[in-house]
């Protein structure tokens, strides 16, 4: 993992999902800017798919579980998905809330993705 680009997408993340359930709580339904930030913290997480590929190549090496941080990886980029067909079959101000809890769950995934690739083993 590359560490700027870590702290870039838990700012989106955090950002995105404390966005959505503010406004979500507001009684706002899902539109441009809630799905619009959900899939932009969903093109970080294809990114980062990209970069875990090509990073061991380069040296930059996972000292804990490989498949520990795939398997969160993985789970991290359906999460979106998943809130965002919730938003789309039901458009009520729960599903921007959804989108929210999405993107603070993606929060939370991306920092122990992180603590597995750089913390542990040390």
């Amino acid at each position: 993992m590359i560490e700027w680009f870590t702290w870039l997408q838990l700012g989106v993340a955090g950002v995105a999902g404390l966005l959505c359930i503010v406004l979500g709580l507001a009684g706002r339904k899902p539109n441009d800017l809630t799905m619009g930030a959900t899939a932009l913290v969903e093109l970080l997480l294809i990114v980062q798919l990209v970069v875990a590929i090509v990073a061991p190549f380069t040296g930059n090496t996972a000292t804990g579980s490989v498949l520990e941080f795939y398997t969160y990886l993985i789970s991290a980029i359906l999460v979106p998905v998943a809130a965002v067909g919730w938003a789309l079959i039901e458009r009520s101000r729960w599903s921007t809330v959804i989108l929210g809890v999405a993107g603070l769950g993606v929060f939370v995934m991306v920092y122990r993705m992180w603590q597995i690739w750089t913390v542990q083993g040390l």
